[in-house]
């Protein structure tokens, strides 16, 4: 019987290493020159009317989730009026957005639990943002952000996609990421961070064909199967 050779092991993948903090620095520098004051694109006149903005936006566009809630917030923008138009008037206003139905009662039971548990005012620390139902980590991190200014980065499909194809902070989950992004990121640029990386990843490093020909940051990138230009 032939004893048996060596067994083969393939080579351990490589992997590229994620930027420096001198070049994340840098890629905060290029994008606030393009945005100098980034904010969100969602539509809302106060703390509460963000949440519930936010909260919609799940798997639906910032176009759509405006498009609708124009209308709502014209007779609804505070908890205790969208309590009093009810689950069946707050679905027949974002009824054209996806999964309208579980999105209003979610919207009527986080209105009934800010009255009740917060005094009718939104709650401002991530804990009890996340006991508002459909309010997760990400919702809560944007609101932290946008309506409170707090340095909180909330890690969307965009900030998830350009965090690893650039290796500004590769991870394999939105958590992982987030704090990477966080241990990564100049504190002079925390508060814009979210923002700059979601309209980043929105309109230039795009999911199926990024345009790294009018990428600023392009040479600082790690991602190896650049975009040609058209």
């Amino acid at each position: 019987m032939k004893a048996p050779g060596p067994s083969k092991k393939r080579p351990a993948k490589r992997r590229t290493p994620g930027l420096t903090r001198e070049q994340a620095e840098e890629v905060y520098a290029r994008l606030a020159e393009i945005r100098p004051d980034p904010r969100t694109e969602l539509d809302y006149v106060n703390p509460y009317t963000l949440v519930v903005a936010v909260a919609l936006s799940a798997q639906a566009t910032d176009v759509g989730v405006n498009k609708a809630t124009r209308g709502l917030f014209a007779v609804a923008d505070t908890p205790q009026a969208m309590l009093a138009l009810g689950e069946d008037g707050v679905r027949e206003h974002i009824k054209t957005i996806g999964l309208f139905r579980n999105k209003a009662k979610n919207v009527i039971a986080l209105s009934r639990l800010i009255i009740e548990e917060f005094g009718g005012e939104v709650p401002r620390t991530r804990e009890d943002l996340m006991r508002l139902p459909g309010v997760g980590r990400k919702t809560a991190n944007v609101v932290l952000n946008e309506a409170f200014g707090e340095p909180t980065i909330a890690v969307d499909t965009h900030i998830f996609r350009v965090s690893n194809r650039t290796k500004l902070a590769p991870g394999k989950t939105p958590d992982e990421v987030e704090a990477r992004l966080e241990a990564i990121t100049p504190a002079a640029y925390l508060k814009g961070a979210h923002h700059w990386l979601i309209l980043h990843g929105r309109y230039v490093c795009k999911a199926r064909k990024p345009e790294c020909w009018r990428c600023a940051i392009a040479d600082i990138c790690r991602f190896k199967d650049k975009t040609p230009p058209p």
